[in-house]
């Protein structure tokens, strides 16, 4: 097949076309600073309030709860750090789950060196958080929860209302990395007990270099980037109003359309999983079959090693990814799989394919189809496969 077939839609989306139209006069025509006191740069002003109104109805937050930002990783790094700091009389004790994505991770890594206590929280087999163990961890210096929505490798979506419940009753707060989840399945961060939420334009059709953190009234972070009074004094440095307006065009869209993008998405994901599963021996699914992603599929295939698969899937304009884009081209297994129990060896054929509403039946074929071939040209040149082969028969 000639034409490229992207399947790694939680890297990145494609910006959709009314999105970019929505953007361009903000580059070009109103372009002043929506700082300034001049009626031409209230305009600016008045764009942003409204992508404020549009990416706070996606949640169901108050748009005075929406703050901007320049990635969900800067969120997820304002929600903890600035948490940490401004409740340090009550306590220093974080908990989080061992899955989280590295910009949770590697912050939490960093409180750690600077005198913070973090209890990572094991997750079962299907990369569900282990709630008994979740309560187990809080202590009367615990400041904050932070659990993921939905996980960016395996796609499971985690019990979140049943964590808020038990961050609320016992007065911590609950912040919520839902990049991968915004947009993609319902959310209403009040029934949910969620205090703080991030999330990311270039996940659901919007630009890149665009983020938002979810702010609950009454909470008392503070700023994380300090100069001017942007944001309600909460997030120095002149806004990115192209980035904000096509951010509140992709929620828009995406609000609209969340239900019949899950039920195609749904159906392409089933037709590609239960293929493959019939297909190709030695493979398994990883994550929820039920509480998962509707775009999301991952497998592990034994006996390949996953980068051979994409580079060949490459080779065939095919576009996957063994795991997260940020980790990409690290030898390391995936720090997910391992702690779902997947051995290093399984770990390393894994296979992370992302579908969006605009794929085909006749695309998830192709691919299916080539990943059958790729898998059988690899296998055929493992000394493993050849040796369990061997013990078999």
């Amino acid at each position: 097949m000639e034409k490229k077939i992207y399947l790694d839609n939680a890297a990145t989306t494609k910006t959709r076309p009314e999105v970019v139209e929505a953007m361009l006069p903000y580059f070009t025509e109103l372009y002043g600073n929506p700082s300034s006191v001049y009626e031409y740069a209230s305009q600016n002003k008045k764009a942003i309030d409204d992508a404020r109104t549009q990416t706070a109805k996606v949640i169901g937050a108050d748009p005075s709860e929406i703050y901007f930002t320049a990635s969900g990783t800067e969120a997820d790094n304002w929600a903890i750090k600035a948490t940490v700091e401004a409740y340090a009389d009550k306590g220093n004790h974080i908990i989080t789950s061992k899955i989280e994505h590295h910009a949770i991770l590697h912050t939490c890594e960093y409180l750690a060196k600077h005198g913070y206590e973090v209890t990572y929280v094991d997750v079962d087999e299907n990369g569900i958080i282990k709630l008994d163990e979740l309560e187990k961890a809080i202590r009367p210096t615990t400041v904050l929860i932070t659990v993921m929505f939905a996980n960016n490798e395996i796609g499971t979506i985690q019990p979140i209302k049943e964590i808020g419940e038990l961050a609320k009753k016992n007065k911590i707060l609950f912040h919520t990395d839902a990049v991968q989840a915004y947009g993609q399945v319902p959310i209403d961060v009040k029934e949910l007990n969620i205090d703080m939420l991030s999330a990311s334009a270039h996940k659901l059709n919007g630009p890149k270099g665009i983020g938002l953190l979810y702010i609950r009234k009454g909470v008392k972070i503070r700023s994380y980037v300090h100069g001017g009074g942007q944001e309600r004094q909460r997030r120095a440095g002149t806004e990115n109003v192209p980035g904000i307006v096509g951010f509140g065009k992709a929620a828009e869209i995406a609000l609209a359309t969340i239900k019949e993008r899950e039920e195609k998405e749904c159906k392409l994901r089933e037709l590609l999983m239960k293929r493959v599963l019939s297909e190709v021996p030695f493979v398994r699914v990883n994550g929820d079959k039920v509480r998962r992603l509707p775009n999301n599929i991952n497998f592990s295939f034994q006996f390949i090693e996953g980068e051979s698969l994409l580079i060949m899937l490459d080779m065939k304009n095919i576009c996957a990814s063994s795991g997260s884009a940020c980790t990409s081209g690290s030898l390391d297994p995936s720090h997910v799989l391992l702690a779902i129990g997947l051995p290093h060896e399984i770990a390393h054929g894994s296979l992370r394919l992302t579908v969006s509403d605009e794929i085909t039946e006749e695309e998830i074929n192709y691919t299916v189809d080539q990943i059958k071939e790729i898998v059988e040209k690899l296998r055929e040149m493992s000394p493993l496969y050849e040796d369990f082969m061997k013990k078999s028969n």
